[in-house]
């Protein structure tokens, strides 16, 4: 009797089995799926830049030129994480790059947006200007401290594709 009802559960367990799958594809078709839609939608941050550019007690930065397939993803100003400025994009080869500004002592600040990455010792010059490489596990970084802050240009992208971005930045104080 022990063994007939074993295979009893044994069978119940497959046809439950069964009808969660039939239930998990039915639903997989009436989910759209739409592979060239668009995933993100671009901010405008030009309100968050004056705002940072009234506040800070440091030149921000934002860049000019770009084209229009850099997609604005991120935008913050955080006065009491020491001005902490942060603009994100989406590269047009989809990678993430972000500039991201601070007052904050550079060996704290600098590891805490790179996700640990480190100075490499070595430099690149981008538009007259020699900033430290940084490299790390997640992001790479281009980084300079100049009039007070540290500017740290850093994301998944090439470091082709940071020093673009590093080369296009400007201050336009409000």
């Amino acid at each position: 009797m022990a063994a007939k009802r074993g295979r009893q559960t044994v069978r119940g367990m497959f046809q439950s089995l069964g009808v969660i799958m039939v239930a998990a594809g039915v639903m997989y078709l009436f989910i759209p799926h739409d592979d060239e839609a668009e995933p993100v939608a671009a901010k405008d941050y030009r309100v968050e830049l004056v705002t940072a550019q009234r506040a800070a007690p440091y030149p921000v930065l934002a860049p000019e030129g770009l084209g229009a397939d850099w997609k604005a993803t991120v935008v913050s100003y955080r006065r009491e994480q020491g001005d902490a400025w942060q603009l994100g994009f989406l590269s047009p080869d989809t990678q993430y790059v972000s500039v991201n500004q601070s007052t904050t002592e550079p060996k704290k600040f600098v590891p805490k947006v790179t996700h640990s990455a480190k100075d490499t010792g070595r430099t690149q010059t981008v538009a007259g200007q020699v900033w430290q490489r940084w490299e790390g596990p997640k992001y790479d970084a281009l980084v300079r401290t100049e009039g007070g802050a540290t500017t740290v240009v850093t994301g998944t992208a090439s470091f082709e594709t940071l020093a673009e971005m590093a080369g296009a930045l400007r201050s336009k104080q409000a």
